[in-house]
């Protein structure tokens, strides 16, 4: 008759079950006898936290304690000289070494490459290598056998199906030939091999010591044949956890078949020992035996659907089965993480209390991590960090990508501000000069390609780009060459054509980065590797440098994401230093383990349970034909644990209404909760406090009282006070003085974006450059092929930039356009006006209170009228002002400059009246180009133009006025550079008009 027990899920499992082995102690003759006792568990982590709970019960004082052993990860080498001399067992361990997770990777990958090498590229190899691996270790943990597969699609499926069969052979016919050449089993296979033995071993030869194997469900074959042989054993025995024994019977045959249910697998696990559910005894423990009435809750909240009619009447569950459980939603999941941070910090108020946030959203494990960090508690989180995320494993792959992309100026700058970063100098001047390589020449246009093109660029930068003229400039220059010195070899590399095997990549790459990560007090290898993420990092690289020794050449652009692909199965874990009485816990982690209070997080649909993902690689009657466990199994495997965790003593319950700005559909477990509560008239009895948690967090960054501010309203000295403008500079004078304040007082000026791709701004530029030299090449006469001949100005103006291809494919065509249609214009007008100059400087001087000020100008060209007048032209790319706003002063940009020609201010231009003013639209779209005049009375627009810019001026020549920023809404800028600086949006309604 099989020995099992159960304890339920609401008792602390680890300890209940310590309790429960010191009990069977002191009858079999005191402490000693401990030592005699093997426990199988589940994972490495369940035989830690038995370790500790014994220590716990033992008040600290020294023990011996029980073998422990995972059950997964038994000792073979230990095993087999144990089976020796059993008859039939000898050598039944001989097994071949398992494949590194890494190496079989590679071997796959090499064998997709082989197969399909030219429809994809190695890192996609990869990453399909690691699902072959999770299809494959699926595959030998049910012990299914591969030739099931050969007529696994039959004619009537889908062609794809076909396609999908013949790839698999892959796994079929080539990989035992690979396991052979390398001399190596997969890993499942041998686990399944040693359990398998040690299941014969003590079925032939029981050992004379107590055996006990608790807090597994055998959902692994192999595991549960060796939990059928313990628990016949004579001194054998298995502990459930969390065996419901209380369902009625109807509900407990669809658990069996229905593989969503938490109970399914233990249902399973019964049938496999021949041992009906009332033969499972209650493990000796004298803890407390939780809260039934929870137990009872929960049950029927993870009632089978077959049987959920009995919800209509429910009764026998009373209040008391919520004591001590919070309902918590919260609007977003940065609020949750807030929140449940929160929480556990209160929990460190009360003594000795523990808490623990049990989650599989790993989004939200880190941000909560993140959240405690503000009270410097590091948080041990069991779920760990993927390498590819640790500093380690960012600037890994920083580097990779700045190498393969030749310094450019973004993956370039994230290299060189990487706190790793130090180029053998000093980091904290190290960083210093990559911030003042980034104002000379990484901001603006693109630089040319590799490090001698910033060499080139820094030649060519102006001088006012450097903060302290030519030293910074060679304080860059050699900054730059010294980089160029410890980059070379892997860079030059990456540019060369020929591919090369990855373990030379890597080589090269690991090389570069130790150099860069070397400081002035430390080596690059003592930087780069000294932390948990270094040494996991390390051993990574080592790893691969092995595993890959035989990959195949990949050319250089497929190495970065090659290398992240292979990073994204390691996690690194940290061992020490966390916080005692505080943890994150994966599902996984967090199975028999209790906190005081249990913070179940991220209890939406998809996350938790998750989403039964469909196989990339068989349907689902494809995977039931085959031998293979349905995907609802992990449903199944995730309600229990949220059962086991649900029955703690103080339990949260948490989710976010919103996760990354999408809707969230809340966890089929917490509508069933509500469901049944509804049933039982107990609806709302459930704590709910998100209101209070949300206004205890909204305090910790708010302060006791907000007062905004007013708007800006600077008034510098008149000594400080600009003496001299641009007429375009006036227009922002009027709509927003705070710009003029900020640029030209306080000498603040808009840094251009990384690496910017020209914008409409180079456009115009461009346009106008070429329009002018076109002028001035044919000021009296059209020539021949006037089209042409603008069109080729027009390459010249746009220079190396016709090269990039959105240059080419959008603003050139436009050009052609626009080149089209000024020929086409200035061929009629010709014929009565004639071109005096173009891009002519000219100022006008005016007095004010304060002393003379200068009025400058450049206009875009200047045409001499058939009168004697003169016609003042502005070429606009975008959109020119309307007549209104001429009208009305706001745009005084041509009026002002008609005020200047008609004084004679424009240089080589004799002073003459102004007959015409107009804005030449250039957009080159539909139509390319049209003349927009300026209709009024010019020489009385003129006049008020002058009148308003000396009133302008004499009122900001008194010391009292202030430099508001946007004084009228209506008319303020369309765009400025300045609006949060002068925080608009703080004292402005909706960044628009002032506030009242």
């Amino acid at each position: 008759m099989a020995q099992v027990f159960n304890i339920p899920s609401g008792v602390p499992f680890v300890d209940a079950l310590a309790t429960g082995i010191l009990a069977r102690v002191e009858a079999d003759g005191g402490p000693l006898a401990l030592a005699g006792y093997t426990v199988l568990l589940p994972t490495r982590r369940a035989c830690r936290t038995l370790r500790e709970a014994f220590l716990r019960l033992s008040g600290g004082a020294p023990q011996l304690l029980p073998r422990m052993s995972p059950l997964g990860d038994i000792d073979a080498d230990e095993l087999s000289l144990a089976i020796e001399e059993i008859p039939g067992l000898a050598g039944a361990l001989d097994l071949p070494p398992a494949l590194t997770s890494l190496r079989r990777q590679l071997l796959l990958a090499q064998a997709i490459l082989r197969k399909d090498g030219k429809s994809i590229t190695a890192d996609q190899a990869a990453r399909l290598a690691a699902d072959l691996a999770r299809l494959l270790d699926q595959v030998q943990t049910e012990g299914v056998p591969f030739d099931r597969l050969e007529g696994l699609v039959p004619e009537e499926y889908a062609q794809h199906w076909q396609v999908t069969l013949e790839f698999l052979k892959i796994l079929t016919h080539v990989w035992p030939t690979i396991l052979e050449l390398e001399g190596a089993i997969d890993a499942a296979e041998r686990r399944n091999l040693v359990l398998k033995a040690q299941a014969e071993a003590w079925r032939a030869n029981p050992p004379a010591g107590p055996v006990i194997a608790a807090g597994s469900t055998g959902t692994i074959p192999a595991t549960a044949e060796l939990l059928a042989v313990v628990a016949t054993m004579p001194n054998g025995c298995v502990v459930l956890p969390g065996l419901d024994t209380d369902m009625d019977g109807t509900s407990w045959d669809a658990a069996a078949s229905d593989d969503g249910h938490p109970q399914h697998g233990m249902a399973s696990l019964l049938r496999k020992l021949d041992l009906p559910r009332d033969g499972v005894q209650p493990w000796d423990c004298p803890l407390t035996a939780g809260n039934p009435a929870r137990t009872r809750l929960l049950s029927e909240t993870m009632r089978p659907a077959a049987t959920t009619e009995a919800w209509r009447g429910l009764d026998g569950i009373d209040e008391t089965a919520l004591r001590d459980i919070t309902r918590i939603d919260c609007p977003t999941s940065q609020e949750e993480a807030a929140v449940i941070a929160l929480m556990m910090r209160q929990t460190l108020e009360v003594p000795d209390r523990t808490a623990a946030l049990v989650t599989p959203d790993r989004n939200l494990a880190r941000r909560v991590a993140t959240a405690l960090e503000r009270w410097n508690i590091a948080v041990d989180d069991s779920g760990g960090r993927p390498l590819a995320d640790t500093a380690v494993g960012t600037y890994l792959r920083l580097t990779a990508a700045c190498a393969v992309e030749r310094a450019d100026p973004l993956p370039l700058l994230a290299v060189l501000k990487h706190p790793l970063a130090g180029g053998g100098l000093n980091p904290l001047w190290f960083r210093t000069q990559a911030r003042d390589l980034e104002r000379a020449v990484l901001r603006g246009p693109r630089p040319a390609p590799g490090f001698r093109g910033l060499l080139a660029a820094l030649d060519d930068a102006e001088n006012n780009r450097f903060d302290r003229g030519d030293d910074t400039r060679r304080e860059l220059v050699q900054y730059v060459e010294h980089l160029h010195a410890m980059a070379a070899p892997f860079f030059d590399a990456m540019e060369a054509p020929d591919p090369q095997p990855p373990a030379e990549w890597l080589t090269l790459h690991v090389a570069f980065a130790e150099r860069l990560a070397a400081g002035d007090d430390l080596s690059g290898p003592d930087r780069l590797w000294r932390h948990e993420d270094g040494e996991a990092a390390a051993g990574f690289v080592n790893e691969l440098r092995q595993a890959a020794g035989d990959f195949p050449p990949i050319p250089a652009s497929q190495y970065p994401a090659f290398l992240e692909a292979l990073m994204a199965a390691h996690v690194v874990r940290p061992r020490y230093g966390r916080h005692p009485r505080l943890s994150i816990l994966g599902l996984l982690e967090a199975r028999l383990q209790h906190a005081d209070v249990m913070i179940l997080g991220g209890l939406n649909e998809g996350t938790w349970p998750p989403d039964a993902a469909s196989d990339p690689w068989l349907s689902r009657p494809m995977r039931k034909a085959f031998g293979l466990p349905v995907p609802e199994r992990l449903v199944g495997v995730a309600a229990h644990d949220f059962v086991q965790a649900a029955g703690g003593a103080r339990v949260v319950l948490s989710r976010a209404e919103r996760v990354d700005g999408t809707p969230t559909v809340p966890s089929r477990w917490l509508l069933r909760l509500d469901t049944v509560l509804r049933g039982l008239d107990l609806n709302g009895i459930v704590e709910m406090e998100t209101e209070q948690w949300l206004s205890w967090v909204d305090q910790l960054d708010r302060p006791d009282a907000v007062r905004p501010l007013p708007a800006p309203e600077p008034r510098p000295p008149l000594s400080a006070r600009p003496r001299s403008l641009s007429v375009t500079e006036i227009e922002t004078w009027m709509r927003d003085p705070y710009a003029i304040y900020a640029r030209r007082i306080l000498k603040l000026e808009a840094l251009e974006p990384i690496a910017a791709d020209p914008g409409a701004s180079e456009r115009g530029q461009f346009i106008h450059q070429a329009l002018d030299a076109f002028t001035k090449a044919y000021p009296d006469a059209l020539p021949n092929a006037a089209v042409e001949k603008l069109t080729e100005f027009g390459r010249d103006a746009f220079g190396k930039l016709l090269s990039q291809p959105e240059v080419w494919a959008f603003w050139w065509p436009r050009f052609e356009r626009v080149a089209a249609w000024f020929i086409q214009f200035e061929t009629e007008r010709r014929r009565t006006v004639r071109p005096l100059a173009t891009e002519i400087k000219g100022k006008l001087e005016l007095e004010g209170p304060a002393g003379p000020f200068t009025l400058r100008a450049k206009a875009d060209r200047i045409d001499k009228l058939p009168d004697g007048g003169l016609a003042i032209i502005d070429y606009k790319t975008g959109t020119p002002p309307s007549n209104l706003e001429v009208a009305l002063g706001f745009a005084p940009q041509l009026p002002l400059e008609a005020v200047m020609a008609a004084a004679g201010g424009f240089e080589t231009v004799d002073a003459a009246p102004v007959g015409d003013l107009a804005f030449w639209k250039l957009s080159g779209g539909d139509p390319a180009g049209a003349e927009i005049p300026v209709k009024g009375d010019l020489a009385l627009l003129a006049e008020q133009a002058r009148t308003g810019l000396i009133d302008l001026i004499r009122t900001f020549d008194d010391p009292a006025t202030p430099y508001r920023s946007r004084p009228r809404p209506d008319w303020a800028p369309r765009y400025t550079d300045y609006g949060h600086l002068a925080r608009v949006q703080e004292w402005s309604a909706a960044g628009g008009e002032p506030v009242e």
